[in-house]
């Protein structure tokens, strides 16, 4: 894939495309075991992107189980391990999105997914089919696990993805990184890395 600065390889953005803005939470963004420190700092550059283009925005919310033990197959052991980021263990605002995102919904659109993929959740292909979506702009949170989940969903349905890497973030900079790199050598024909800046110049 070309460099970041080169632009975007297929060309400009139509007027088909959607803002997926994945588990923007204060459940990643505040001192909990899922704390995620560059989120506050990748914040401004999301809402850039949103503000930009608010209804045209979805954003997912990731909603724990809510007691241990919860969950089918391995996600029971998962509930296990994270008893403390359950909803009962939880103040109920750590489910909710960041305050200076969730003021635009409405006109953007909120999907609550319980698993890291938003794609088994059918209110989003209802939402994207309903609005003829050709291409996915994906920010958001962890860059290694639910935006990952989100990226490869788009992918095997078609989309055309559009990763801004500096509206992304983890918990984990080796991952991070790792992510950023498979995109570009090996999603090539399905998905674009590039800086905010580019984006935004390409979707008027």
């Amino acid at each position: 894939m070309p460099d970041e600065k080169e632009g975007l390889q297929f060309g400009p953005l139509g007027p088909n495309c959607v803002h997926l803005c994945v588990d923007m939470q204060n459940l990643f963004a505040e001192g909990t075991e899922w704390h995620t420190p560059w989120m506050k700092r990748v914040l401004p550059v999301v809402e850039r992107i949103t503000e930009a283009h608010p209804a045209e925005t979805i954003f997912t919310r990731f909603i724990p189980a809510a007691r241990p033990g919860e969950g089918t197959g391995t996600w029971n052991r998962y509930w296990k391990r994270w008893s403390g980021m359950t909803l009962e263990a939880l103040p109920e605002s750590m489910v909710e999105m960041l305050p200076s995102l969730a003021r635009f919904v409405p006109p953007a659109t909120v999907i609550d997914k319980p698993v890291y993929s938003p794609w088994l959740q059918p209110e989003l292909d209802a939402l994207l089919r309903e609005r003829g979506t050709d291409t996915v702009v994906v920010t958001g949170a962890e860059t290694d696990v639910c935006v990952l989940a989100a990226v490869l969903g788009a992918v095997d349905r078609g989309y055309r993805v559009i990763i801004p890497t500096d509206a992304l973030c983890s918990s984990s900079d080796r991952t991070h990184d790792a992510l950023l790199t498979l995109y570009r050598e090996r999603y090539g024909q399905q998905v674009e890395a590039v800086d905010t800046e580019t984006l935004l110049s390409a979707w008027r």
